[in-house]
């Protein structure tokens, strides 16, 4: 007859069998990672529909965020003549350089792009400030080089430049635009307008941030900070869409998590039909 010791030793294996295969989970405390994407169109009012577009990709691994967009159509170079610049705003020393596109997330807005209604003082173009209510406020500027904030907003000297170019950056994002997107509520902004086909107003009138380029002696016209190109963020078919904010643990880890309650579970269903057998046998020699 089998002692109660030995009827122990002989569930070893399936505990054992448990343990093993919580060892094969992977950690479910591992940084969390997320694709988003955005495709960039034409501002109502601002930019003439098909003109000008774009396409931004965003991965997140923890508050580590990789950038990587192209955008064409835009307008390509300042102007030269001295006349035309005075009349912008625009220093001398910018003449004919690439036109600078400054461009930002944009987070707790509507997570839209603004429509024609946003025109709220009816001059043909929709400002900066006009299209906030859609897209909200600045979270993070997507620069060339030096801060990612507020900071280098409307910064024309860390902005990318041309009428088509190419972006690339992977920086540490901050936590309210991590939270934007991962509520949906990022919309990327591309601006400056080309005055091949901008509104009038928009060159007559300064910018509605007032924003003085060193070396000017009036603001900026607003041509140079109108939204030209928008587009929500949006989760990539590549990933899960993580629910609720930044700190929820959700999203990215689900399928380690879920991996992780599956084998549980196996290992669970083998112990219990090892602790049934061990019963069964139990029974039997008494």
């Amino acid at each position: 007859m089998q002692t109660k010791k030995t009827l122990f030793l002989a569930a070893v294996p399936a505990v054992a069998c448990v343990a093993a295969l919580g060892a094969g989970a992977p950690a479910a405390h591992a940084a969390d990672s997320w694709s988003f994407q955005a495709d960039l169109g034409a501002v109502a009012l601002n930019t003439p529909s098909g003109a000008a577009s774009g396409h931004v990709m965003l991965t997140i691994t923890g508050d580590r965020a990789t950038v990587s967009e192209t955008v064409t159509g835009l307008a390509d170079k300042l102007p030269t003549d001295k006349k035309t610049l005075d009349a912008l705003g625009i220093p001398a020393a910018f003449a004919g350089a690439p036109y600078p596109h400054v461009q930002h997330i944009h987070i707790d807005g509507n997570g839209t792009c603004p429509t024609a209604s946003a025109d709220s003082n009816g001059d043909g173009v929709i400002s900066t400030m006009e299209g906030h209510p859609a897209y909200g406020m600045i979270g993070t500027t997507l620069s060339v080089k030096g801060a990612t904030d507020a900071s280098t907003a409307t910064d024309v000297t860390k902005a990318p430049g041309g009428g088509s170019f190419t972006y690339k950056r992977t920086f540490t994002m901050n936590q309210d635009t991590l939270s934007a997107i991962k509520n949906h509520k990022a919309v990327v902004v591309v601006h400056g307008l080309n005055p091949a086909t901008a509104p009038k107003a928009s060159v007559t009138t300064a910018n509605s941030l007032g924003v003085t380029l060193p070396g000017a002696d009036k603001k900026l016209a607003l041509i140079a900070t109108a939204p030209a190109l928008c587009g929500p963020l949006e989760a990539s078919q590549m990933n899960t869409v993580p629910s609720g904010g930044v700190q929820t643990g959700g999203g990215g880890t689900s399928g380690v998590q879920d991996q992780g309650l599956f084998l549980d579970a196996g290992g669970l269903m083998l112990a219990a039909g090892a602790v049934l057998t061990v019963r069964r046998r139990f029974g039997k020699q008494h």
